[in-house]
């Protein structure tokens, strides 16, 4: 498994965690665990662009971990 498999993996696990906090933020009353999940949702989203900006890099960088 190359890191850019690996890098594209994570990613995709980040954008499940992001579903389920957007799930969680709608299926609760409690205004403040609404604010929470949304909070924390943003928070997942800054990870997710900082991590495909390094996947970028990456195959900028080495060519050899490129998806084909």
């Amino acid at each position: 498994m190359t890191v850019g498999t690996k890098m594209l993996e994570t990613i995709a696990s980040c954008e499940s965690t992001i579903a389920n906090l957007h799930s969680f933020s709608l299926e609760t009353q409690d205004q403040n665990a609404k604010t929470m999940f949304q909070n924390l949702a943003n928070q997942q989203q800054q990870i997710i662009d900082n991590l495909k900006a390094r996947y970028e890099y990456i195959q900028s960088q080495e060519p050899q971990y490129k998806q084909q």
